[in-house]
C-alpha cells in the first residue's frame, strides 16, 4: 500500500525559532472516518520505522488485528527529519532547490508534534479516540497528548519516558560519534556516513536487546569457534540492513530529537506537564527494557491523573514492544473493552 502525500505551503514555525519553508507530509490511512463513531486510532511512529503501520506492527494493527480498517480509521505519519516521505535532510530546500543534508535544521520532538497537528487539521480530524506511541513515538504522543487534551480520549504509552535520561542520551551520543567518525561524514550526498551508521546501529541494538536475548539467538551450534561468531555476524547484518534503508543525517537528526524530549522544559515541571494530561492513558512497560526502564514507565503513570501502568513480560528488552504483540493485544482490548463497559 502506497502512502499519501500532502504539501502544506505555509511552512513550521520550529521551537528554535528556525523555520521549515515548506513540508512534505508521507502518511498512511486505513478504514473509513466516521466522526460519529469517533474511531480515529493515530500512531506515533518509533525512530526507524516509516508510516505502513501494517507492515512493522504486524499482530496489533492489520485486516484481522485488534486495530483494524472495519473498527476503525487508522492514521500513521512519517515524522519530519525521517527518510520515506516526509520533509528531512535528504529532502529539497525550496529556497535553493538543493538537498538540506547538513543544513537540515535541529529539530525536538515538540516540532514533530507541531507537524501532526497541522496532518490531523488537513484531513479534517476533530477527535481522536486512541493516540498510541512506542520509545520515540512514546515521546511525541505524550506531548501531543499534552496539547490535544479535550480532543483525546485515551492514551497508550510503550517503553518511553517523559524525559528522555542520561543513560539514554549517552547511547544516543555514542551512535553519533560513530557517525561522525566516518571520513565521509563530512561530504553531502545521500551515502555521506553510511558506515557510521552501520556501527551506530550495531551499537543501538546492544541497548534494545539483552543478554537473554543474545544467549537465546546467537549461541554457536559448534564447539571450539575461534572466529565468525554468530553473534559478530548478527550485529554486522544488522548494520547492513539499516544501510540499505535508512540515511544517516536522518538517523543522527532522529537520535538528536530523541535527546530533546523534555516534558518538563518551559513548562513548571515534568510532574506538572503530566499532571495536565487529560486523556484515559494506559502506560506499558517491559521488564527486561534496558534503554527505557519500566521505573520510568510507573513515574508517567504516576503523575498522569487518569493512567495505570501495565508491565509486559518479554526476554527482548525495549524491542518487546515490537515483538510481543500477543500480550499487546490482549491490554490494549481490555482497556478499550473497560472504557465502552463504562460509558
Amino acid at each position: 500500500m502506497n502512502p499519501e502525500c500532502y504539501i502544506h505551503k505555509e511552512g513550521l514555525e520550529l521551537e528554535s525559532g528556525k523555520s521549515l519553508n515548506e513540508l512534505e507530509f508521507s502518511y498512511h490511512t486505513y478504514g473509513e472516518y466516521d466522526p460519529k463513531r469517533n474511531n480515529v486510532i493515530w500512531v506515533c511512529h518509533a525512530l526507524t520505522a516509516n508510516s505502513d503501520v501494517f507492515d512493522w506492527w504486524k499482530g496489533l494493527f492489520g485486516e484481522n488485528d485488534l486495530f483494524n480498517p472495519k473498527d476503525y480509521f487508522i492514521v500513521c505519519d512519517n515524522t519530519l527529519a525521517s527518510c520515506y516521505g516526509s520533509t528531512g535532510p535528504l529532502s529539497k530546500n525550496p529556497v535553493n532547490g538543493e538537498a538540506y543534508y547538513h543544513d537540515f535544521p535541529q529539530l525536538t520532538v515538540r516540532d514533530l508534534v507541531g507537524a501532526h497537528e497541522i496532518l490531523r487539521k488537513h484531513l479534517k480530524i476533530e477527535r481522536i479516540h486512541m493516540l498510541i506511541g512506542s520509545s520515540l513515538g512514546g515521546m511525541q504522543a505524550m506531548e501531543w497528548a499534552h496539547s490535544l487534551n479535550d480532543k483525546l480520549d485515551n492514551l497508550v504509552i510503550l517503553a518511553s519516558n517523559a524525559k528522555h535520561s542520561p543513560w539514554g542520551i549517552a547511547f544516543n551520543e555514542s551512535q553519533r560519534m560513530a557517525i561522525e567518525v566516518d571520513p565521509t561524514w563530512k561530504e553531502s550526498n545521500d551515502q555521506a556516513g553510511l558506515n557510521g551508521m552501520r556501527v551506530a546501529r550495531s551499537i543501538a541494538l546492544l541497548s534494545y536487546r539483552t543478554y537473554a536475548t543474545y544467549d537465546h539467538s546467537q549461541q554457536e551450534n559448534e564447539e571450539g569457534k575461534t572466529d565468525d561468531y554468530r553473534a559478530s555476524s548478527y550485529q554486522r547484518y544488522q548494520g547492513e540492513k539499516l544501510a540499505r534503508r535508512f540515511n544517516a543525517y536522518s538517523y543522527w537528526h532522529l537520535s538528536k530529537i530523541m535527546d530533546s524530549h523534555d516534558m518538563g522544559r518551559g513548562r513548571k515541571s515534568v510532574e506538572a506537564a503530566l499532571s495536565e494530561i487529560e486523556a484515559r492513558t494506559l502506560v506499558i512497560g517491559v521488564n527486561s527494557d534496558q534503554i527505557f526502564p519500566i521505573q520510568e514507565q510507573k513515574f508517567i503513570a504516576d503523575k498522569i491523573s487518569n493512567a495505570k501502568f501495565l508491565e509486559i513480560n518479554s526476554i527482548y528488552g525495549h524491542d518487546g514492544f515490537l515483538l510481543e504483540q500477543e500480550q499487546l493485544s490482549k491490554v490494549l482490548k481490555a482497556f478499550l473493552t473497560e472504557k465502552e463497559n463504562n460509558e
